[in-house]
């Protein structure tokens, strides 16, 4: 039987808004935009140097994303994307504060997004939360300032709360207290680890931030201490195997352990992180894990139950998804 990833109904909950831009949304900014120039851009030219180099290719992507017209448009066309993968359910992330350099606040930020968010989420028939993200090289005022957008929107539209960036270079220490103040509001916490640093970095965040998922996490595989911990505690890995292999943590895809996580029993989900500066898709990562390591639907549809499992979603809407994905209702 054939294998055609475009069939299988999915849940993305690690994409990020601010790195997904694709050609036919700058087209729509600038008309005289060639395609070639749009991959020498945007686009990694194959593996990077390492995370940080990975993300000196975002800051094209940001520096567009300063205007209302331009932060709504780039939400709709994300969801075109998410909408050709087959996805009905996904969770943006982005961050805020990066998008004020023309004069938006965070709260004109913030609400661009939720409405641009709802809107689409009606037209493309997708249900959709928002993760807001503070990052490492964040202050503690900055990133405070976040948790309380978190706080502000919560129920409007955002659902948690994130920590992002480069964890090789800046320590958690300015995001204990905001993580702390979204947890005791009642708001859901998230974050990056084990991915540009091993299996510490994922402990460390676990101890200190308490968070129910973890983005990447790839690197947990180096403790199997930390496993049997991910097992026992249900902490969900959001796996982006592309944008691992393009970031240098691992050097080839046959070499990437989201197969050998999967066979000890953590729970993850397949995502494309950085959908533009990977050049992937959902439904690439599908078939490629798929061509690597014999994946086929029920592996999926298993990661993407664990991915509904730990979303930000009401119980009842967890239930109506599973029974979607199970092929129980169209």
């Amino acid at each position: 039987m054939s294998f055609d990833p475009r069939k299988i109904k999915k849940v993305e909950t690690h994409v990020h808004l601010d790195t997904c831009l694709s050609y036919f949304f700058l087209r729509q900014l600038n008309p005289k935009m060639r395609l070639k120039d749009f991959q020498d851009e945007f686009i990694a030219p194959g593996r990077l140097i390492d995370l940080s180099d990975f993300l000196t290719k975002i800051t094209a992507q940001i520096n567009i994303l300063q205007t209302k017209k331009a932060i709504a448009l780039a939400v709709d066309d994300l969801f075109d994307q998410l909408h050709a993968d087959n996805v009905i359910y996904a969770e943006l992330r982005f961050a805020p504060l990066l998008h004020t350099q023309k004069g938006l606040t965070s709260e004109d930020v913030v609400e661009t997004v939720i409405a641009a968010m709802k809107c689409a989420s009606k037209s493309y028939g997708i249900e959709a939360g928002l993760i807001l993200c503070t990052l490492r090289h964040f202050d503690a005022s900055a990133s405070m300032l976040t948790a309380e957008l978190v706080l502000k929107y919560k129920g409007q539209g955002v659902v948690g709360l994130d920590l992002a960036a480069d964890e090789a270079h800046y320590p958690l220490t300015n995001h204990e207290a905001a993580f702390c103040a979204v947890r005791k509001a009642g708001g859901n916490v998230i974050a990056h680890a084990g991915e540009s640093q091993g299996a510490e970095s994922v402990l460390e965040t676990l101890n200190k931030l308490h968070v129910s998922r973890i983005g990447h996490g790839v690197r947990s595989i180096e403790s199997l201490e930390l496993v049997e911990r991910l097992k026992s505690e249900g902490i969900l890995l959001e796996i982006c195997p592309s944008s691992n292999i393009t970031c240098n943590v691992f050097d080839r895809i046959e070499n990437h352990p989201i197969d050998r996580l999967k066979k000890l029993g953590v729970r993850l989900s397949v995502n494309t992180d950085a959908r533009t500066v990977v050049n992937t898709t959902l439904n690439k990562e599908y078939q490629l894990l798929h061509d690597t390591f014999g994946w086929g639907e029920e592996d999926f549809k298993r990661c993407n139950i664990h991915a509904l499992e730990s979303s930000f979603l009401s119980e009842d809407a967890k239930i109506r998804l599973i029974y979607i994905i199970n092929g129980f209702v169209e």
